[in-house]
């Protein structure tokens, strides 16, 4: 089983479509094919993001539908708690604490369709790879 952290964008873009490959990364979480990682931190991002009605106008899935696959993706990912804080100053300050999750659950993969904002870090994770959503399935 494939440990990966699931940045904010590929999860509500898997809200924002029938198909695709950001809802087939989710659905192989919920099948157990992969073990996502999830801290308070990306919770509270994720909730704040969903509570954004007009990203979801286009949306297949209703309010309680979203919600509904919210917490089934939440209840298979594993808690991890940061206790040391990184900061790889990334340019988005907002996309530290994805790095730092992922290093903080021992996890080698950041799923996101911004893999430029993970670039130019000043403190670098060698096996830390920055994958598209399609860059995953086509790996494994």
């Amino acid at each position: 089983m494939i440990g990966l952290v699931i940045d904010t964008n590929v999860f509500v873009s898997s809200l924002r479509s029938a198909d695709g490959t950001s809802r087939t990364v989710i659905r192989r979480c919920l099948q157990g094919l992969y073990k996502p990682c999830m801290s308070l931190a990306l919770f509270a991002e994720y909730r704040d993001v969903m509570g954004r009605e007009h990203l979801f106008a286009e949306s297949p899935l209703n309010t309680a539908e979203r919600e509904e696959l919210f917490h089934a993706f939440i209840a298979v990912c594993k808690l991890t708690e940061i206790y040391y804080l990184w900061r790889p100053n990334l340019r988005d300050e907002a996309d530290n604490h994805v790095v730092e999750l992922a290093v903080a659950a021992g996890v080698n993969v950041i799923v996101t369709y911004n893999r430029a904002d993970f670039a130019g870090a000043a403190l670098h994770f060698p096996e830390l790879r920055i994958l598209t959503p399609a860059d995953l399935l086509k790996e494994s």
